[in-house]
């Protein structure tokens, strides 16, 4: 018995350090990836101005709606079914559903250049190049979620790297011309330099002809994927471009102002599949008694770091804001307090919400999203009308509270009725 027990113990703390390797990858990438939004968001406000920033983030909400539908349909199913694989399973499916992101970038991306032909103004152009640059932006991020499906977060993170290199002289090209445009053609330019490397760093070329087989393979779970996704992403829209229809093109910019001071934060959470359904994927095969422990850990450390990232911010001087966000820091530094507690209530949820991916119970995620998604454009448009721009902020803190609670009722339902059937998988309940 004693030999037995020492010869776990060496076992348990490899399969620890095994785990910390990988989160800690994780966090390297995110926050490469963090600093490169970041840069690029914080370079645009200053250059560009209230006004303009807003146009450049309502192109910048347009993107993560179809990045969401590209996560749903081609890598969440990859990260839920195909983590921890054979190499051999790994490298099909990593082709056939980076193949899907990409065709989803082009029919989307073309769609959008007709769309933004056709408004003109200030809007028709960034709409037409973010059009341009959507097949590279999430082929780029179809790679991130590939290589940590494989367990290879390195890659990951070099990935993110070599993206954040490519935009220094892009971005310094697009200010020359200084325009919204341009910078988001720069951005673009700078994702396809990283998503060719990522066929490079893989090995894999993207096969878009098994989109179809892909898509039929997974339609238990990327349909209710899709939805989910787009109700996430599609709230923001619909806050955002309610926001500047009741306030003002510039809330639309002081919201994003917030958001990018909170950003590490946000980005992590914009990413949380990357590396937290991979690994609850793990934890549920190898010790599903754990994975309640391992989602509360989750969520409630993002939520204590968002806080402490928010008081932070709070003692930043107003001549540093300003340095930073430049005309957009004193709109933008109004909304730290409401801002800060929307981040840290949506951190405590995506623990659960990790969990719920993980047991593939896609029935109970859909139904928590679609409620947080209605909670967060009710008290966003709400708080809007009532007091502008911080009313809205203090709208969104509200409603992530409440839908954080809902996703750990719904994680303790599922975990619930996996132990009443421990042997057939929670896949649509």
């Amino acid at each position: 018995m004693a030999t037995e027990g020492a010869r776990t113990r060496p076992k348990a703390a490899t399969a620890r350090r095994a785990v910390v390797g990988r989160l800690s990858w994780g966090l390297a990438d995110q926050a490469a990836s963090s600093m490169t939004n970041f840069a690029v968001g914080i370079f645009v406000a200053r250059s560009l101005g209230p006004a303009a920033f807003g146009v450049f983030s309502l192109a910048w909400l347009t993107y993560g709606v179809v990045l969401n539908v590209a996560r749903g349909l081609a890598t969440d199913p990859l990260v839920v079914r195909f983590s921890g694989v054979p190499d051999t399973s790994w490298r099909a499916a990593a082709a056939r559903a980076s193949g899907t992101a990409l065709g989803v970038g082009a029919t989307v991306g073309a769609v959008c250049v007709l769309v933004g032909l056709g408004l003109g103004g200030r809007l028709g152009p960034a709409f037409a190049c973010l059009g341009v640059a959507l097949p590279a932006l999430l082929l780029q991020d179809a790679w991130r979620f590939a290589f940590f499906a494989a367990g290879t977060g390195r890659k990951a993170f070099v990935n993110d790297v070599v993206w954040g290199v490519a935009l220094v002289p892009a971005m310094v090209v697009a200010a020359r011309v200084g325009s919204v445009a341009a910078y988001l053609l720069a951005w673009g330019a700078a994702a396809a330099v990283a998503a060719m490397y990522g066929c490079f760093q893989s090995g894999i070329l993207p096969r878009p002809a098994g989109a179809r087989t892909w898509l039929r393979d997974h339609r238990d779970l990327g349909h209710r994927y899709l939805i989910e996704n787009v109700s996430l992403s599609g709230a923001s829209q619909l806050r955002a471009y309610g926001l500047g229809a009741l306030v003002g093109v510039g809330a639309v910019g002081a919201v994003r102002g917030a958001e990018l001071l909170l950003g590490p934060f946000l980005a992590v959470l914009m990413g949380l599949s990357l590396v937290t359904v991979a690994e609850a994927a793990r934890v549920l095969r190898q010790a599903p008694h754990r994975l309640a422990r391992f989602c509360l850990l989750l969520g409630g450390g993002q939520a204590v770091a968002a806080l402490l990232w928010g008081a932070a911010l709070l003692l930043v001087p107003d001549r540093a804001g300003e340095m930073v966000l430049g005309g957009v820091w004193a709109s933008a530094s109004e909304l730290i307090v409401p801002a800060t507690l929307g981040v840290a209530g949506a951190g405590l949820g995506t623990g659960a919400a990790a969990g719920l991916r993980a047991l593939g119970a896609a029935r109970r995620s859909l139904r928590s999203q679609l409620f947080a998604s209605t909670c967060y454009v009710t008290g966003g448009l709400g708080g809007a009308a009532a007091a502008g721009a911080v009313g809205s902020a203090w709208g969104v803190a509200a409603a992530t509270s409440v839908s954080s609670a809902v996703w750990w009722l719904q994680l303790r339902s599922a975990l619930g009725e996996r132990r009443q059937n421990p042997i057939s998988e929670v896949r649509t309940s």
